[in-house]
């Protein structure tokens, strides 16, 4: 799938990725959420993080804001008119996370989030069947 494309669960799971977090299928066991910041479940919802909540930076801004931050991705609204593509994300003058990569969304989350997968992951992205 095209990361220029890519939302909801999808887009999340990418970025966990990108993250080079193991993140594995598996069954739903109640109370059995490994307690490491590094592994996170994938259920028919999407990831599941450590804390059984689900894990969603490219809607929650506790979970994408401090990677915006850390890898200094510019955000910059576009003109209305732009459907889909209403957020700009850009690297740093640095480069230093996003590589170079831009990405657009309809929310600047989405829009960051596509540009941090692209720079970690490429412009393509083998997303699991229960995702796409």
């Amino acid at each position: 799938m095209k990361t220029s494309e890519l939302t909801g669960a999808a887009l999340d799971w990418a970025v966990a990725k990108s993250l080079n977090w193991a993140v594995m299928e598996c069954e739903e066991v109640p109370g059995k959420i490994p307690q490491t910041a590094f592994l996170i479940y994938l259920d028919s919802s999407g990831p599941i993080g450590p804390n059984g909540r689900m894990y969603s930076p490219s809607t929650n801004w506790e979970r994408g804001g401090p990677i915006i931050e850390r890898e200094e991705i510019g955000l910059k609204r576009n003109a209305p008119c732009s459907t889909g593509r209403e957020w700009e994300a850009s690297p740093s003058i640095t480069a230093k996370g996003a590589g170079g990569k831009w990405g657009y969304g309809p929310t600047p989350l989405i829009a960051a989030m596509r540009a941090y997968v692209a720079s970690k992951l490429g412009n393509e992205v083998e997303i699991p069947e229960e995702l796409e």
